[in-house]
């Protein structure tokens, strides 16, 4: 019996920790097109960090080869002979909010290239129900020549990678599973099941785990959403929005989410396609794309905010100088996709401030690249009109906030990590 192989579509915060434990037991080739990525890895680094050199090390192999272990190319070739491929490409949105499956598209064409008989395709790119029968099979069939469920067949399991974090890695998170055929959905099922200690469940069709998959953070996002809107009531009431989820949280089933900003790759999207997909079918969504507006309105919401602060102290906004801690879209985390500290930098900007940005976690180069915003990983050393902590790395907890005040300033708190005395205000 040939010994399984796998392939890895996309080494980015999902694609490498998954090629990483697949390699523990099985042949793993990893690809991606972007050849200074895949130069890095090979080189047993990780500029995520979701995987440590030393794990990283640990797996990596110099040449394809059938014993386990992981290579990462950036050559179709060397994928070749793999018999599961494994899609965990991005699936972002337009400037309207729209799905972009181009990703989706060109990783479909790439692996129906070298698709053969027998093989499996399985997604992980979190999408709307229907995407991956509907949009990525007819790209395999049309690219391979090959018939879908007769010559080769195919699987869906959502990602849940939560980057940054070090506890729930993806081995620990259960995984739901699926396949186009029942036996093609064990086949699947038993190929996580593999390397999963947190377990799997087998949901019954492609479809099912696609709407599961998109559910849970447009659950979330409608959560935050909630408390969201109360903060910016409470505000106007002057009561401290924290004091009153921490009392309402004594109840046995209250849910606790808190205030902040939406972004990454996930919560701030996925809805999104859900929406899309709802309205395809002739359904508006009320609920999931109030949460959106609500959501997507909260870094005006703190930018005005921090003025209307100024303005009370007397403190002179125009030229006015301002330090915004943190620009990645959440804590201990270097990844800056779709982070909504950018709203609060861009309302700002626009009451004629200068903002200065301190992340000592962003790549200046890809926040340069993103957003056209230059940011520094040193503190600088001056001081400030107001500053606005908008993401709560560990550093920003432990840094001398008086030295960086001007005789008359303003200190805002986004995350509530800032003892009262600290800070003026916060959500």
């Amino acid at each position: 019996m040939t010994k399984d192989k796998v392939a890895i579509i996309g080494l980015g915060y999902v694609g490498l920790p998954l090629a990483r434990l697949f390699a523990t037991k099985y042949a793993v080739v990893g690809f991606d097109i972007n050849k200074k990525r895949v130069s890095e890895l090979m080189t047993g680094t990780d500029d995520t960090l979701e995987v440590s050199d030393e794990v990283l090390q640990a797996v990596l192999v110099d040449k394809p080869s059938n014993e386990n272990g992981l290579f990462c190319s950036t050559s179709i070739e060397d994928i070749k002979d793999c018999n599961y491929f494994i899609v965990t490409v991005p699936t972002p949105v337009d400037k309207n909010n729209r799905p972009v499956l181009t990703p989706l598209i060109k990783a479909s064409e790439t692996v129906g290239s070298v698709l053969k008989q027998n093989d499996i395709v399985i997604y992980e790119s979190t999408v709307y129900p229907g995407a991956t029968e509907e949009t990525c099979i007819p790209v395999l069939e049309k690219t391979s020549g090959l018939v879908f469920n007769q010559d080769f067949f195919a699987g869906y399991s959502p990602e849940r990678i939560n980057p940054g974090d070090k506890e729930h890695t993806v081995e620990k998170i259960l995984k739901v599973t699926s396949g186009s055929t029942p036996e093609i959905g064990k086949k699947v099922d038993d190929l996580y099941k593999s390397v999963i200690t947190a377990g799997t469940h087998l949901a019954p069709t492609i479809k099912v785990a696609e709407a599961a998959k998109v559910i849970e953070n447009s659950q979330r996002d409608i959560n935050i959403a909630f408390v969201n809107e109360l903060a910016k009531i409470f505000s106007l009431m002057d009561i401290n929005t924290h004091d009153v989820l921490e009392a309402a949280s004594t109840k046995w089933n209250f849910l606790p989410f808190k205030p902040g900003l939406v972004g990454g790759h996930c919560i701030g999207v996925d809805p999104y396609y859900l929406a899309q997909k709802a309205q395809e079918y002739g359904y508006h969504p009320e609920i999931i794309l109030a949460g959106r507006r609500m959501n997507d309105s909260m870094g005006d919401y703190v930018a005005s905010e921090v003025i209307k602060l100024m303005i009370e102290k007397d403190i002179r906004v125009k030229d006015a100088e301002i330090l915004v801690l943190g620009i990645t879209f959440k804590e201990n985390c270097p990844d800056v996709r779709n982070t909504k500290a950018v709203d609060v930098i861009n309302g700002l900007k626009g009451y004629s401030t200068k903002v200065t940005i301190f992340d000592p976690w962003a790549n200046t180069d890809e926040v340069l690249h993103e957003y056209n915003l230059n940011s520094v990983q040193t503190l600088p050393n001056k001081k400030f009109d107001a500053i606005v902590l908008t993401v709560a790395h560990n550093e920003f907890e432990k840094l001398d906030y008086p030295s960086l005040k001007k005789e008359k300033s303003v200190v805002y708190d986004v995350k509530n990590k800032l003892d009262d005395s600290q800070k003026d205000k916060g959500l």
